[in-house]
Protein backbone atom coordinates (compact mmCIF):
# COMPACT_ATOMS: atom_id res chain seq x y z
CA UNK A 1 0.00 0.00 0.00
CA UNK A 2 1.49 3.56 -0.92
CA UNK A 3 1.66 6.06 2.09
CA UNK A 4 1.05 9.62 1.01
CA UNK A 5 1.45 12.70 3.39
CA UNK A 6 -0.82 15.76 3.51
CA UNK A 7 0.26 19.04 5.52
CA UNK A 8 -1.54 21.60 6.48
CA UNK A 9 1.47 23.34 8.24
CA UNK A 10 0.22 23.57 11.69
CA UNK A 11 1.32 26.61 13.59
CA UNK A 12 2.10 25.46 17.47
CA UNK A 13 1.43 27.58 20.71
CA UNK A 14 4.37 29.62 21.12
CA UNK A 15 6.18 29.31 18.17
CA UNK A 16 5.48 31.51 14.70
CA UNK A 17 3.78 30.74 11.11
CA UNK A 18 7.61 30.89 10.02
CA UNK A 19 8.38 28.14 12.27
CA UNK A 20 5.49 26.28 10.88
CA UNK A 21 6.99 26.51 7.39
CA UNK A 22 10.78 25.46 8.20
CA UNK A 23 8.51 22.10 9.39
CA UNK A 24 7.08 21.78 6.60
CA UNK A 25 10.70 21.63 4.74
CA UNK A 26 11.92 19.41 7.35
CA UNK A 27 9.06 17.31 7.28
CA UNK A 28 8.74 16.99 3.51
CA UNK A 29 12.66 15.96 3.34
CA UNK A 30 12.10 13.00 6.03
CA UNK A 31 8.76 12.01 3.88
CA UNK A 32 11.07 11.73 0.67
CA UNK A 33 13.62 9.53 2.67
CA UNK A 34 11.15 7.12 4.15
CA UNK A 35 9.68 6.55 0.77
CA UNK A 36 6.36 8.26 0.89
CA UNK A 37 4.74 8.48 -2.32
CA UNK A 38 2.75 12.29 -2.11
CA UNK A 39 3.59 15.57 -0.12
CA UNK A 40 0.87 17.58 -0.35
CA UNK A 41 -0.07 20.92 0.90
CA UNK A 42 -3.56 22.37 1.85
CA UNK A 43 -4.68 25.66 1.24
CA UNK A 44 -6.40 27.94 4.24
CA UNK A 45 -6.95 31.49 4.74
CA UNK A 46 -6.55 33.87 7.41
CA UNK A 47 -6.23 31.06 10.19
CA UNK A 48 -3.80 31.76 12.74
CA UNK A 49 -3.47 28.04 13.55
CA UNK A 50 -2.28 27.72 9.74
CA UNK A 51 0.30 29.12 7.74
CA UNK A 52 -0.53 27.96 4.22
CA UNK A 53 -2.75 30.15 1.89
CA UNK A 54 -0.92 30.05 -0.83
CA UNK A 55 0.09 26.13 -2.02
CA UNK A 56 1.87 27.09 -5.21
CA UNK A 57 4.75 28.71 -3.29
CA UNK A 58 5.55 26.34 -0.96
CA UNK A 59 5.41 23.28 -3.45
CA UNK A 60 8.07 25.38 -5.10
CA UNK A 61 10.46 24.87 -2.13
CA UNK A 62 9.23 21.73 -1.24
CA UNK A 63 9.71 20.07 -5.09
CA UNK A 64 13.35 21.73 -4.58
CA UNK A 65 14.28 20.54 -1.04
CA UNK A 66 13.34 16.65 -2.30
CA UNK A 67 14.34 14.38 -5.23
CA UNK A 68 12.14 12.19 -5.76
CA UNK A 69 8.46 12.32 -4.01
CA UNK A 70 5.61 13.56 -6.15
CA UNK A 71 4.75 17.35 -4.59
CA UNK A 72 1.29 18.85 -5.09
CA UNK A 73 -1.45 20.99 -3.65
CA UNK A 74 -4.57 19.35 -0.93
CA UNK A 75 -5.64 21.09 -2.98
CA UNK A 76 -6.00 24.59 -4.80
CA UNK A 77 -9.99 25.92 -4.48
CA UNK A 78 -10.34 27.07 -7.71
CA UNK A 79 -14.03 28.76 -6.64
CA UNK A 80 -10.78 31.68 -6.00
CA UNK A 81 -9.59 31.51 -8.99
CA UNK A 82 -8.79 31.76 -12.80
CA UNK A 83 -8.71 28.05 -14.30
CA UNK A 84 -6.10 29.77 -17.13
CA UNK A 85 -4.30 31.32 -13.83
CA UNK A 86 -4.11 27.69 -12.32
CA UNK A 87 -3.12 25.78 -15.45
CA UNK A 88 -0.18 28.61 -15.65
CA UNK A 89 0.81 28.12 -12.35
CA UNK A 90 1.00 24.59 -12.56
CA UNK A 91 2.64 24.15 -16.16
CA UNK A 92 5.43 26.08 -14.56
CA UNK A 93 5.85 23.65 -11.88
CA UNK A 94 5.78 20.96 -14.02
CA UNK A 95 8.36 22.30 -16.48
CA UNK A 96 10.53 22.89 -13.01
CA UNK A 97 9.59 19.41 -11.67
CA UNK A 98 8.58 17.11 -14.88
CA UNK A 99 6.45 14.16 -13.78
CA UNK A 100 6.52 15.20 -9.62
CA UNK A 101 3.56 17.66 -9.40
CA UNK A 102 -0.08 17.08 -8.56
CA UNK A 103 -2.93 19.51 -8.75
CA UNK A 104 -5.35 18.77 -6.39
CA UNK A 105 -8.18 20.93 -6.90
CA UNK A 106 -10.76 21.53 -4.39
CA UNK A 107 -14.39 23.31 -4.19
CA UNK A 108 -14.66 24.51 -0.60
CA UNK A 109 -13.69 28.01 -0.14
CA UNK A 110 -10.50 27.29 2.51
CA UNK A 111 -12.12 30.07 5.07
CA UNK A 112 -14.96 31.37 6.32
CA UNK A 113 -17.29 33.83 3.84
CA UNK A 114 -15.69 36.64 5.41
CA UNK A 115 -12.04 35.71 3.91
CA UNK A 116 -14.08 34.20 0.80
CA UNK A 117 -15.61 37.97 0.00
CA UNK A 118 -12.18 39.15 0.87
CA UNK A 119 -10.98 36.85 -1.90
CA UNK A 120 -13.15 37.80 -4.46
CA UNK A 121 -12.19 40.41 -7.58
CA UNK A 122 -15.99 41.62 -8.29
CA UNK A 123 -17.19 42.17 -4.44
CA UNK A 124 -20.93 43.90 -6.35
CA UNK A 125 -22.68 40.49 -7.15
CA UNK A 126 -22.31 37.15 -5.46
CA UNK A 127 -19.54 34.82 -6.92
CA UNK A 128 -21.07 32.26 -9.71
CA UNK A 129 -21.20 28.42 -8.07
CA UNK A 130 -19.57 27.34 -11.68
CA UNK A 131 -17.41 24.57 -10.36
CA UNK A 132 -17.91 22.22 -13.04
CA UNK A 133 -17.63 24.66 -15.65
CA UNK A 134 -14.43 26.11 -13.65
CA UNK A 135 -12.96 22.42 -13.72
CA UNK A 136 -13.82 21.96 -17.19
CA UNK A 137 -12.26 24.75 -18.42
CA UNK A 138 -9.20 24.18 -16.03
CA UNK A 139 -8.77 20.77 -17.83
CA UNK A 140 -9.09 22.24 -21.16
CA UNK A 141 -6.13 24.64 -20.49
CA UNK A 142 -3.87 21.72 -19.52
CA UNK A 143 -4.39 19.13 -21.65
CA UNK A 144 -4.78 21.64 -25.15
CA UNK A 145 -8.65 20.37 -24.99
CA UNK A 146 -10.84 23.16 -26.66
CA UNK A 147 -13.00 22.72 -29.50
CA UNK A 148 -11.47 24.07 -32.52
CA UNK A 149 -14.21 26.76 -32.59
CA UNK A 150 -13.33 28.02 -29.16
CA UNK A 151 -12.24 31.10 -28.84
CA UNK A 152 -9.57 29.73 -26.22
CA UNK A 153 -8.39 27.35 -28.24
CA UNK A 154 -6.25 29.76 -29.85
CA UNK A 155 -4.51 30.52 -26.76
CA UNK A 156 -1.13 28.31 -25.48
CA UNK A 157 -0.78 27.78 -22.41
CA UNK A 158 2.99 28.53 -21.29
CA UNK A 159 5.05 26.46 -20.76
CA UNK A 160 3.92 24.76 -23.66
CA UNK A 161 5.71 21.28 -22.82
CA UNK A 162 4.91 17.83 -23.07
CA UNK A 163 3.16 16.26 -20.32
CA UNK A 164 0.79 17.85 -17.82
CA UNK A 165 0.63 17.29 -13.51
CA UNK A 166 -1.43 15.01 -12.50
CA UNK A 167 -5.18 15.66 -11.52
CA UNK A 168 -7.05 15.29 -8.76
CA UNK A 169 -10.28 16.14 -7.19
CA UNK A 170 -10.72 16.47 -3.12
CA UNK A 171 -13.70 16.43 -1.34
CA UNK A 172 -15.90 15.11 1.07
CA UNK A 173 -18.79 14.57 0.00
CA UNK A 174 -21.44 12.63 -2.28
CA UNK A 175 -21.12 15.56 -4.51
CA UNK A 176 -17.68 15.37 -4.75
CA UNK A 177 -17.60 11.92 -5.46
CA UNK A 178 -20.29 12.28 -8.66
CA UNK A 179 -18.44 14.77 -10.09
CA UNK A 180 -15.07 13.25 -10.21
CA UNK A 181 -16.58 10.30 -11.54
CA UNK A 182 -18.38 11.92 -14.20
CA UNK A 183 -15.11 13.45 -15.50
CA UNK A 184 -13.40 10.77 -15.31
CA UNK A 185 -10.67 12.49 -12.36
CA UNK A 186 -8.90 10.96 -9.52
CA UNK A 187 -10.62 11.43 -6.50
CA UNK A 188 -8.67 12.33 -3.26
CA UNK A 189 -11.33 11.58 -0.44
CA UNK A 190 -10.58 14.23 2.83
CA UNK A 191 -12.33 11.76 6.03
CA UNK A 192 -10.05 13.46 8.95
CA UNK A 193 -12.68 16.22 7.59
CA UNK A 194 -15.48 14.38 7.63
CA UNK A 195 -15.44 10.49 8.06
CA UNK A 196 -19.27 10.05 7.90
CA UNK A 197 -19.92 9.72 4.10
CA UNK A 198 -16.74 7.87 3.16
CA UNK A 199 -18.09 4.39 2.46
CA UNK A 200 -21.02 5.77 0.54
CA UNK A 201 -18.35 8.14 -1.62
CA UNK A 202 -15.69 6.12 -2.35
CA UNK A 203 -18.66 3.55 -3.49
CA UNK A 204 -20.26 5.96 -5.70
CA UNK A 205 -16.91 7.32 -7.06
CA UNK A 206 -16.25 3.48 -8.08
CA UNK A 207 -19.69 2.06 -9.21
CA UNK A 208 -19.89 5.42 -11.85
CA UNK A 209 -16.80 6.33 -13.01
CA UNK A 210 -16.86 6.93 -16.37
CA UNK A 211 -12.87 7.04 -18.28
CA UNK A 212 -11.59 9.98 -19.55
CA UNK A 213 -8.84 11.43 -21.04
CA UNK A 214 -7.19 12.02 -18.14
CA UNK A 215 -7.64 8.55 -16.91
CA UNK A 216 -9.06 4.81 -17.79
CA UNK A 217 -10.08 3.52 -14.72
CA UNK A 218 -10.81 4.82 -11.22
CA UNK A 219 -7.98 6.11 -9.10
CA UNK A 220 -8.63 7.05 -5.30
CA UNK A 221 -6.68 8.44 -2.64
CA UNK A 222 -8.20 8.26 1.62
CA UNK A 223 -7.24 11.35 3.72
CA UNK A 224 -6.67 10.52 7.03
CA UNK A 225 -5.55 11.87 10.43
CA UNK A 226 -2.95 9.51 12.36
CA UNK A 227 -0.82 9.72 15.40
CA UNK A 228 1.33 7.17 15.94
CA UNK A 229 3.89 6.85 19.35
CA UNK A 230 5.93 4.57 21.14
CA UNK A 231 3.13 3.73 23.58
CA UNK A 232 -0.84 4.06 23.31
CA UNK A 233 -0.94 6.58 26.50
CA UNK A 234 2.06 8.76 24.81
CA UNK A 235 -0.31 8.67 21.28
CA UNK A 236 -3.71 9.19 23.26
CA UNK A 237 -1.84 12.39 24.60
CA UNK A 238 -0.48 14.02 21.90
CA UNK A 239 -4.52 13.55 20.37
CA UNK A 240 -5.92 15.62 22.91
CA UNK A 241 -4.21 18.96 20.73
CA UNK A 242 -5.84 17.84 17.74
CA UNK A 243 -9.19 17.31 19.54
CA UNK A 244 -9.23 20.66 21.30
CA UNK A 245 -7.89 22.09 17.71
CA UNK A 246 -11.08 20.81 16.20
CA UNK A 247 -13.44 21.67 19.02
CA UNK A 248 -11.96 25.06 18.86
CA UNK A 249 -12.29 25.84 14.85
CA UNK A 250 -16.02 24.76 15.62
CA UNK A 251 -16.82 27.40 17.74
CA UNK A 252 -14.90 29.83 15.27
CA UNK A 253 -11.63 29.85 17.78
CA UNK A 254 -8.39 29.85 14.86
CA UNK A 255 -5.53 30.12 17.50
CA UNK A 256 -2.75 28.13 17.09
CA UNK A 257 -2.82 23.90 18.40
CA UNK A 258 -2.07 23.99 21.77
CA UNK A 259 -0.06 21.40 23.78
CA UNK A 260 -1.35 18.34 25.60
CA UNK A 261 -1.51 20.18 29.15
CA UNK A 262 -3.56 22.88 28.07
CA UNK A 263 -6.18 20.53 26.02
CA UNK A 264 -5.97 17.93 28.59
CA UNK A 265 -7.65 20.51 31.35
CA UNK A 266 -10.04 22.60 28.50
CA UNK A 267 -11.34 19.38 26.94
CA UNK A 268 -11.86 18.05 30.87
CA UNK A 269 -13.00 14.71 31.62
CA UNK A 270 -13.91 13.80 27.88
CA UNK A 271 -9.99 13.98 27.37
CA UNK A 272 -10.00 10.78 28.45
CA UNK A 273 -12.87 9.57 26.50
CA UNK A 274 -12.72 8.06 22.72
CA UNK A 275 -14.62 10.82 20.36
CA UNK A 276 -17.63 9.82 19.05
CA UNK A 277 -17.36 9.85 15.56
CA UNK A 278 -20.41 8.99 12.78
CA UNK A 279 -19.28 6.26 9.96
CA UNK A 280 -17.39 3.28 9.91
CA UNK A 281 -14.10 4.33 11.08
CA UNK A 282 -12.63 7.48 13.02
CA UNK A 283 -10.57 10.68 11.26
CA UNK A 284 -7.74 9.91 13.60
CA UNK A 285 -6.35 6.78 14.01
CA UNK A 286 -4.19 6.89 17.09
CA UNK A 287 -2.15 4.15 19.14
CA UNK A 288 1.35 2.39 18.38
CA UNK A 289 2.59 1.95 14.92
CA UNK A 290 1.51 -2.17 14.51
CA UNK A 291 -2.17 -1.26 15.96
CA UNK A 292 -2.45 1.78 13.67
CA UNK A 293 -1.02 -0.75 10.34
CA UNK A 294 -3.44 -2.69 11.23
CA UNK A 295 -6.75 -0.39 11.12
CA UNK A 296 -5.31 0.92 8.43
CA UNK A 297 -4.69 -1.54 6.07
CA UNK A 298 -8.48 -2.90 7.21
CA UNK A 299 -9.93 0.60 6.01
CA UNK A 300 -8.04 0.57 2.93
CA UNK A 301 -9.43 -2.98 1.76
CA UNK A 302 -12.98 -2.39 3.19
CA UNK A 303 -12.77 0.42 0.73
CA UNK A 304 -11.08 -1.18 -1.98
CA UNK A 305 -8.14 1.28 -2.02
CA UNK A 306 -4.13 1.32 -2.51
CA UNK A 307 -3.07 4.85 -1.62
CA UNK A 308 -3.77 6.83 1.81
CA UNK A 309 -3.05 10.40 2.56
CA UNK A 310 -1.92 10.44 6.21
CA UNK A 311 -2.48 13.97 7.95
CA UNK A 312 -0.63 14.94 11.35
CA UNK A 313 -1.37 17.68 14.10
CA UNK A 314 0.14 17.64 17.18
CA UNK A 315 1.96 20.18 19.38
CA UNK A 316 5.55 19.05 19.19
CA UNK A 317 6.92 18.91 15.76
CA UNK A 318 9.78 15.89 16.61
CA UNK A 319 6.98 14.28 17.85
CA UNK A 320 4.96 14.80 14.09
CA UNK A 321 8.21 13.60 12.15
CA UNK A 322 8.42 10.56 15.23
CA UNK A 323 5.19 9.98 14.04
CA UNK A 324 5.60 10.43 10.23
CA UNK A 325 8.43 7.63 10.75
CA UNK A 326 7.20 5.05 12.81
CA UNK A 327 4.11 4.67 10.38
CA UNK A 328 6.54 4.31 7.51
CA UNK A 329 8.51 1.80 9.39
CA UNK A 330 5.18 -0.19 10.25
CA UNK A 331 5.07 -0.26 7.02
CA UNK A 332 8.32 -1.12 5.45
CA UNK A 333 8.07 1.59 3.03
CA UNK A 334 11.02 1.49 0.79
CA UNK A 335 13.77 4.11 1.86
CA UNK A 336 15.33 6.58 -0.62
CA UNK A 337 19.21 7.77 -0.59
CA UNK A 338 19.83 10.63 -0.14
Amino acid sequence: MKLSVIDQAPVSAGFTPADALRNTIELARLADRLGYERYWIAEHHAITALASPAPEILITRVAAETSAIRVGSGGVMLPHYSPLKVAETFRVLHALYPGRIDLGVGRAPGGTPLDSFALQRNRQQPPADDFPQQMVELLAFLNRGFPAKHPFSRLTVSPDMPGCPEVWLLGSSLWSASAAAQLGLRYAFAHFIDPHPTRAALEHYFSHFTPSRELSAPQAIIALGVICADTEAEAGRLLTSARLFRRRIRQGDVRPIPPPEEAIAELGPSAEAPPTELGDWPRYFAGTPDKVRGQLIDMASALHVEDQMVVTIVHDHRARMRSYQLLAEAFKLTRRSG
